[in-house]
């Protein structure tokens, strides 16, 4: 009864007035939420809003999930990432406020409102008019949530060391059969979207002399192969590595190879050579040894995992 909207709806002048009697040290009491807390509740349910938007919309934007996926490109959706951090800054600044309100009027008031929020019960005047038990409504939900949570987090539950668990799966990238037979023929086929146009372009120019061999495509080989490097290379900005590869890159450099790039270079900056010389690592070119989505191009965050057996140790000194 006393937690419904109708009963915590205040105006500008009970707040004030109510603030005024906490600095005199003789606070009002209140059976549900004072008028100072109903606007903190009221605060932290429009940011815990607009929190969840920015969120999807970021969700959208920068990892291309969720019900806004490929509405948004990744700079929007980057912008988006920054609100949501803003707004939940500003809810835990509110949150942190209304708890030492709660304290302070425990203190003032000599009533342990802590327990109350915990417990559902608090002591009233007599004259309080008597509420039911809702028991039954409050089970209900717990189960409810229980089950949510068993229902989101199945997969990991299930998964094992042959078939991890991927919670994102990252937008299916342009594919090119010829470009993945030749290229994934000594490595793995790193997808365009993760160095620039015009490396791609030196690169092909080079295959002749491909870091040292000769790659003997054909000229219908080589067209094709450049055309679907150059329509998909990082600019476009598919994937959030692809965008953040492109943007550290200053314009007057070409590089051509991905570990080459600032932004792999300072992702990568923490491990140790010891985990990249591992065997079951192979170096800095063998992506898919870590990101299970290697071979898509996606390189989502969540689909990162150490092999079985390799653990983290000492970071890069």
């Amino acid at each position: 009864h006393f937690v419904r909207f109708r009963t915590f709806t205040f105006g500008w002048a009970e707040v004030r007035s109510h603030l005024t009697s906490i600095w005199h040290r003789h606070p009002l009491r209140y059976v549900g939420h004072n008028p100072a807390g109903s606007w903190a509740i009221f605060l932290m349910l429009g940011l815990c809003l607009l929190i969840v938007v920015t969120g999807i919309l970021a969700l959208g934007g920068e990892e291309q999930q969720g019900p806004v996926a490929g509405l948004l490109n990744y700079a929007q959706g980057n912008l988006a990432h920054e609100i949501h951090g803003w707004l939940s800054w500003l809810m835990l600044g509110i949150v942190a406020i209304h708890v030492l309100g709660v304290f302070a009027e425990s203190l003032l008031l000599r009533e342990n409102l802590v327990a109350a929020m915990l417990s559902g019960f608090k002591s009233s005047p007599a004259h309080t008019t008597q509420t039911p038990s809702h028991w039954k409504v409050g089970a209900t939900m717990l189960l409810a949530s229980i089950a949510a949570g068993l229902f989101w987090f199945q997969g990991y539950l299930t998964e094992t060391p042959a078939r991890p668990y991927q919670p994102f799966l990252g937008p299916a990238l342009p594919d090119n059969p010829i470009w993945r037979e030749e290229c994934g023929a000594c490595h793995l086929a790193f997808h365009p979207s993760l160095l620039p146009a015009r490396s791609w372009k030196a690169l092909m120019d080079g295959q002749a002399s491909h870091f040292g061999e000769d790659l003997f495509l054909g000229p219908s080989a080589v067209e094709e192969i450049e055309a679907f490097l150059l329509k998909n290379a990082a600019e476009q900005a598919s994937t959030e590595a692809a965008w953040k590869i492109d943007r550290s890159i200053p314009a007057s450099e070409t590089p051509l190879r991905i570990t080459e790039t600032a932004y792999w270079i300072d992702k990568h900056r923490e491990i140790s050579d010891t985990l990249w010389e591992h065997p079951r690592v192979k170096g800095r070119i063998s992506c898919a040894a870590c990101h299970l989505d290697a071979e898509a191009g996606t390189f989502e965050d969540a689909a990162m995992r150490l092999p079985d057996g390799v653990e983290a140790g000492p970071e890069r000194k």
